[in-house]
């Protein structure tokens, strides 16, 4: 069975035991957190999507952190110019435990 959520702006289909990086949810490890937008659940019998879904995707924090430091560099060749600019977006680490 497994079920398309969606959180933080992006969905994700997932199945129990899963574990997936989305956007930093409030919580800490070992909590756990309930996603009630769920688009679509699939399993043996089928599909059901749209306003039908009358499910819920229960999971555990795993960890709280940050992903790979992602760099933009600009460069001028003969110029003298060099920028390099970096971000980290702030991440939650969730193991999926139920599809309810």
């Amino acid at each position: 069975m497994y079920a398309v959520i969606k959180t933080g702006g992006k969905q994700y289909k997932v199945a129990v035991g899963d574990e997936i990086f989305v956007e930093k949810l409030a919580g800490e490890a070992g909590e756990t957190v309930t996603f009630d937008e769920v688009l679509a659940v699939g399993g043996d019998d089928g599909i059901t999507a749209g306003s039908d879904v009358k499910a819920t995707v229960t999971g555990e924090i795993v960890k709280q952190g940050k992903n790979k430091k992602i760099t933009v560099l600009k460069y001028k060749a003969k110029k003298g110019y060099r920028r390099k600019n970096g971000h980290r977006q702030p991440y939650t680490r969730v193991r999926i435990s139920a599809i309810g």
